[in-house]
């Protein structure tokens, strides 16, 4: 696959993401992209300046690209945790978003960063979700957001949202089935092992 041909997912990293938000989907989405080459997609992290970003829990991620510097993204995946709250008055940040819903074929958010969509103005009339802490929120964001609480995640064709933190895999996985195909995305999630049973 030449490199031209390659379409590209980006990943974005802030100060405070939460760890797993990005690195759920990145597993997912990882080893998609290094295992089955031939489907054309590759997967990489952008942070604002290309630099270290300090995470939620303490974790530091190394970003592949600035935002400046990034390949033109085919789908953005913008993460959550407490590091969105400042994003949501970052008028800077919210023109960039803005910016990429006008490039990029697909926009999707994991746990609060559809929070960063909503005070973008990307999810007006559409349907969305995020973390459960977060519902209310979501929705004095923007009341015309159609909320969905019950739901895992939400794929409004050019815009998909999930839930918290661990939902975030389960979008992944639904990204592969939707970008390839359904027993690709079963073929990910045998390779991740990934097969919840939660103990309690």
């Amino acid at each position: 696959m030449s490199e031209e041909a390659t379409r590209n997912i980006g990943i974005l990293l802030f100060p405070d993401v939460e760890e797993l938000d990005a690195i759920g989907p990145w597993e997912v989405l990882a080893f998609w992209t290094r295992t089955f080459p031939d489907d054309g997609w590759r997967v990489f992290c952008l942070s604002a300046d290309g630099a270290p970003v300090t995470c939620a829990k303490g974790l530091t991620v190394q970003a592949h690209h600035s935002m400046a510097d990034a390949p033109p993204l085919d789908v953005l995946l913008h993460p959550g945790g407490q590091g969105t709250r400042p994003l949501l008055r970052d008028e800077r940040h919210l023109e960039w978003v803005r910016s990429q819903r006008r490039a990029a074929p697909l926009m999707t958010s994991v746990c609060t960063g559809s929070l960063v969509y909503a005070a973008a103005g990307l999810l007006a009339g559409r349907p969305a979700t995020t973390h459960w802490g977060s519902l209310d929120l979501l929705a004095e964001l923007d009341p015309t957001i159609d909320v969905r609480a019950d739901d895992r995640f939400v794929d409004d064709g050019d815009v998909v949202t999930s839930a918290g933190v661990s939902a975030g895999i389960d979008m992944a996985l639904h990204l592969v089935a939707r970008l390839a195909s359904a027993e690709r995305a079963r073929e990910v999630r045998r390779g991740i092992q990934y097969d919840p049973r939660p103990p309690v």
